[in-house]
This record gives C-alpha cells, structure tokens and sequence, in this order.
C-alpha cells in the first residue's frame, strides 16, 4: 500500500512523466478538473490563489477528467482551454478517471485517505485535495467550494 503521495507517478498533458516528490516539501491543491463543467469559473479563483501563493511554495496540479462527460477530447486541448480562457498556469496533466476501477492512482488514494460527505468517491469536478509540506492530506473541498474558500488552509500551511 502506498503510504505517501510522493509515491505517485503522474503525467502532464504533454505526455511527460514525473514523480510527485518534486513537489516535497511544498504544499499541493489537487484538483480534478473540466472545461466544460458550470464549476470551470473555478480555474479563475484557482490561478488567483497560484499567482498569490506560488512565490511562497504552493503549487496547484489540475488533473482534467471525462468521467462526468464534461471534458473536451484531448489533454493538450483542455490544458490550452485553461490558459486561453482563464489564464492558467499552474501545471495541467492527462485526461484520465478519477473513480472506479480505471481511476488515476493518486486519487484513489486522495479519495481513500479524505474522504467526503457521499463516501470515498469524487462526487463531481472541482473536488480540491489539499496536501501539507509534509505529504499529507489534510483537507478535501468539494465542487460547490470556491477556491478562496481555502486561502485559511493554504496559509496555514506556508
């Protein structure tokens, strides 16, 4: 069993592979993500919180999904709509599942180490995993949260 989430593997859109150690010793907003989805305005509130806490150490990983057919159809397009619509740049990776059997490693285990209000599962897009310096999950928010909401949390951990 996977015990920390510098354990995952995970890839950007553009194909590239990398460990989530990269990332020690910073704290993380995991969040799953879609373009088409009513909850995108979120990216704005999301890349305000980057651009204030970037310098500080934060980092924010959008992981785009189709699981709730909201999603456009490839990473490199979904990532692209971010930047142009919403000015992101915080890094993007590969469209993949979030729940069920076919669901990304990492939030299998985000989910099973927070889980929410409706159980493990991720419930919709825009469920947000907040992640300390140390690796650990310490706060789940959910769709309907707006990323200022966890600006307490953010700086609690910086």
């Amino acid at each position: 069993m996977t015990t920390s989430i510098y354990d995952f593997e995970v890839t950007r859109e553009d194909g590239t592979t990398y460990s989530l150690s990269e990332y020690r010793n910073r704290p993380m907003v995991i969040v799953n993500t879609a373009t088409k989805c009513g909850y995108a305005v979120q990216f704005e509130g999301l890349q305000e919180l980057y651009a204030e806490y970037r310098d500080q150490g934060l980092v924010i990983l959008g992981f785009p999904s189709n699981q709730f057919k909201q999603e456009v159809d490839s990473s490199q397009e979904a990532a692209a709509s971010c930047r142009m619509k919403y000015g992101v740049d915080f890094p993007m990776h590969e469209i993949h599942d979030v729940n069920g059997k076919d669901a990304l490693p990492v939030f299998k285990y985000l989910e099973h180490t927070q889980p929410g209000p409706e159980g493990e599962a991720v419930a919709w897009n825009f469920t947000k995993f907040v992640v300390d310096k140390d690796g650990q999950v310490v706060a789940r928010f959910e769709k309907g949260t707006e990323p200022q909401a966890m600006k307490a949390t953010i700086a609690d951990l910086l």
